[in-house]
């Protein structure tokens, strides 16, 4: 059967876009055998829940606020409660990890979780939380890292929502451009070079062409980004290994073999530099389980590029599995009409 592809058609949305600091919810830290996690938490804690993990260079608040407070997004969240969950040290006013460790004066014995360990590390927060099943919503690391969890916990995830995800391990070119960017930030440096490159991987470069006012806006957020943290943080994502996916056309068999038990959407815009590893991903999934999408007139951020039609796409996914059932195409219309007149 061949892969389920959709492919929008939009019209470019002009964006002034500032990353508002002043967040709704309650942020607590989990404690794990490998650290802490930083989690905020919107919404009411009896209702089911869905997890995010944000990207490298990014943080619940620059991956998810923006998307999360859009007006469409209200009617869907009142049906859930949202944990954002932060990498170690990635939360906005980190201090730098591994000072602690030591006398101060080494600071590369400290150990980073290698991505395996972050996906492990969503098990105590689960629990913390007493969180029985989520729905994922993962971004380019994010992305991964919870796809990972899902290989090992199938029984903890209800289905996943995967912006630029890969399932490959980090070719030649990534692995040497990061490197570059490791060796600065472990060092306190956040470079020119590196925030170009940060640039390139959230919008690829025909937004950062179009929209200079979004990418000014993340430009400004990357200069807020504890280097040394974000250096151990690309590190363990460059150092990743591939996810092995097995995609087996005899049902019997699908149970045997490595592959996500869950409904997972994949999601990309047309001029995403990512969109080569999405379309790679969706290939060796179950297609009975996964639907790819590209928007187009989209970069590398759909959710800050497109979130209206991102919003669409989250809540037919979430009424698939029977959510929000209540929550029509027609009453979003109006709502969208009315707002616009006022």
């Amino acid at each position: 059967m061949a892969e389920k592809l959709t492919d929008i058609e939009l019209d470019g949305i002009s964006s002034t876009r500032t990353l508002d600091r002043e967040t709704t919810g309650t942020e607590e830290n989990v404690e794990t055998s490998l650290g802490l996690v930083h989690v905020r938490v919107q919404g009411d804690r009896s209702k089911t829940a869905i997890l995010t993990y944000h990207d490298i260079g990014l943080n619940d608040i620059t991956c998810f606020h923006g998307f999360f407070s859009y007006d469409d997004m209200h009617d869907i969240l009142n049906h859930f409660c949202v944990y954002h969950v932060n990498a170690p040290g990635q939360e906005e006013g980190a201090m730098p990890l591994g000072l602690g460790a030591t006398d101060g004066s080494h600071p590369d014995v400290f150990q980073y979780p290698s991505v395996d360990q972050l996906a492990d590390m969503i098990l105590p927060v689960m629990q913390h939380f007493q969180i029985r099943r989520f729905i994922g919503v993962g971004v380019g690391a994010g992305a991964n890292i919870l796809t990972r969890f899902a290989l090992c916990h199938p029984k903890a995830v209800d289905s996943l929502f995967l912006i630029n995800p890969t399932c490959q391990k980090a070719g030649w070119t990534e692995w040497a451009y990061q490197k570059m960017n490791v060796f600065y930030l472990k060092k306190g440096t956040m470079t020119e070079f590196t925030k170009n490159y940060l640039l390139w991987h959230w919008f690829g470069d025909k937004t950062l062409e179009d929209n200079h006012d979004l990418a000014h806006v993340f430009k400004e957020a990357a200069n807020k980004v504890n280097p040394v943290n974000l250096g151990y943080f690309i590190e363990s994502f460059i150092r990743r290994s591939d996810l092995g996916f097995v995609r087996e056309h005899d049902p019997a068999k699908k149970h045997e073999v490595r592959t996500l038990h869950c409904n997972v959407m994949l999601v990309t815009g047309d001029n995403s530099p990512h969109v080569d590893s999405t379309v790679d991903m969706n290939s060796k999934l179950d297609p009975m389980e996964t639907t790819w999408m590209k928007i187009a007139d989209c970069g590398g951020m759909p959710l800050e590029e497109q979130p209206e039609k991102v919003c669409d796409a989250f809540r037919l996914f979430l009424q698939g599995m029977g959510y929000v059932p209540s929550l029509s195409q027609c009453k979003i219309v109006e709502k969208r009409a009315s707002s616009h007149h006022r």
